[in-house]
């Protein structure tokens, strides 16, 4: 009996195969010859892959990543020690896939002599689930400095504000441009501590279906009447989405801001953002600390062709006070993490010069009848 026969029947007494097995799991898998081409992929690889198994099948994996790629150096290494090998937050890259972080497993097939097989977890969920976490200290950091400031700070500029006002009425008109200076500089910063406050602990929630599609389109009119007036918006929706767990009001501050970020991003002359949206089949997320899975297949996407994230701001993108704009205060994208962690969903981002995307991963609204969806 050969290796496949006997792997036939041992799945077989369970009334499975191993392609329905491996095709079930939500991690691509790639099996390699000896000359590192791909010989087979789960449906999962296809789609990191960005191509069917018919085109991938027999194509070089090098052709698939950049020549650098920490991945082909992990499955050479395997080759030659002849045993398995696992790496974690490896970054993968290429010309179709764009740019992955994931955990690698390198292993060879050794029913089969030369093959191996190459598991790949992607790390971006994994990881914004940890910064959601994250978020809930630095939410609290961020409401308790408003709080400190709303008493300390709000006050005196009151008083800073009236005498200004009282100063302006018998000034010159040169003296009254700096009174007007002081006027609005304590204006900005009494908003400054009045959108602070938006960090507080969260209330209680009752999660309602949410037409998705309705919300994007209010949040790019809004967009294009303003700040987004020069930029072309692209929309790439699935019109048989169904309806998103959520709050209205929430899930339009949150992609107002989203978009408001990427409009600023982009060049003055040919930016562009794509609004889009897809239903993921099977994803799902684990709740660091439980055994809870929580499934998050509905995907919400802000993509512009600006410069990009610099490297260094990526880890801390979505803090407090991390900003790259001139007089920006950086807490857009921090209440955007806070926002959408009330809402029970993930925020995550991948960028590279010329593309950058922001990706909510929301729930589907449990309440909804069998064939309901939200047509865009």
């Amino acid at each position: 009996m050969t290796a496949d026969q006997r792997q036939a029947t041992t799945a077989s007494s369970f009334g499975v195969t191993a392609d329905a097995v491996l095709a079930a799991l939500p991690d691509p898998v790639a099996v390699l010859d000896s000359e590192n081409r791909i010989v087979w992929v789960n449906p999962a690889a296809e789609q990191f892959f960005g191509a069917g198994a018919s085109t991938l099948g027999g194509s070089a994996l090098a052709t698939h990543v950049t020549r650098d790629s920490p991945l082909m150096a992990l499955v050479a290494q395997a080759r030659e020690q002849g045993s398995g090998l696992a790496d974690h937050g490896v970054d993968v890259a290429g010309p179709r896939i764009g740019s992955h972080r994931v955990d690698v497993r390198v292993m060879p097939l050794f029913e089969v002599p030369g093959r191996m097989v190459v598991s790949l977890q992607p790390r971006s969920i994994a990881d914004a689930m940890s910064r959601q976490l994250s978020h809930r200290g630095a939410a609290r950091s961020v409401v308790g400095i408003a709080r400190l400031l709303a008493h300390e700070v709000k006050n005196p500029l009151s008083g800073i504000r009236g005498a200004a006002q009282l100063l302006e009425q018998n000034a010159s008109e040169a003296d009254r441009e700096l009174t007007r200076l002081i006027r609005d500089e304590a204006d900005r910063i009494c908003a400054l501590v009045d959108n602070m406050d938006q960090f507080g602990e969260e209330g209680a929630i009752t999660p309602k279906p949410v037409n998705i599609h309705e919300i994007l389109g209010h949040v790019r009119r809004l967009a294009q009447g303003g700040f987004g007036r020069g930029v072309r918006f692209i929309e790439r929706y699935d019109p048989s989405l169904p309806p998103a767990s959520g709050e209205r009001n929430m899930l339009i501050q949150v992609l107002l801001n989203l978009v408001k970020n990427a409009a600023e991003s982009v060049p003055a002359q040919g930016g562009e953002i794509i609004l889009g949206t897809a239903y993921r089949h099977g994803v799902k997320v684990h709740i660091p600390g439980t055994r809870e899975r929580l499934a998050l297949p509905l995907e919400v996407t802000v993509v512009d062709n600006g410069p990009g994230v610099p490297e260094e701001l990526r880890p801390h993108l979505f803090d407090a006070f991390v900003t790259t704009k001139p007089g920006g205060t950086g807490l857009g994208l921090a209440l955007v993490a806070k926002l959408v962690r009330d809402l029970g969903g993930v925020v995550e981002f991948e960028s590279e010069p010329r593309r950058t995307v922001f990706r909510l991963r929301l729930a589907l609204h449990s309440g909804k009848t069998e064939g309901e969806s939200i047509s865009g």
